[in-house]
């Protein structure tokens, strides 16, 4: 029995030495590509990103306001949670 283990074993050992090892991969190097813009595609650019700015900046209002309204909605949750617990006590009581 021991002798089937110390073969098995050998067998894995000579099995894991002749495993290949992987090639390596090279990967160039990556260079910036800065393009210069021309002064037209620059406030095309500045152009669009203004409008992009000035729509964020009113969906911000929004959602502002929304959660302006939530909060008050749940304070009138609140409000309505102890008037319940308050009749459920008085309930008990009488």
């Amino acid at each position: 029995m021991r002798a089937l283990l110390s073969i098995l074993a050998a067998a894995m050992i000579v099995s894991i030495g002749r495993a290949q090892t992987p090639i390596p991969v090279v990967v160039p190097a990556m260079t910036p590509a800065t393009p210069a813009q021309s002064p037209v595609a620059a406030a095309v650019t500045t152009a669009s990103t203004q409008a992009t700015l000035k729509a964020l900046l009113a969906i911000k209002a929004a959602n502002e306001e929304i959660l302006k309204q939530q909060a008050a909605t749940l304070e009138k949750l609140d409000e309505m949670e102890k008037a319940a617990q308050e009749i459920r006590i008085y309930s008990k009581r009488s």
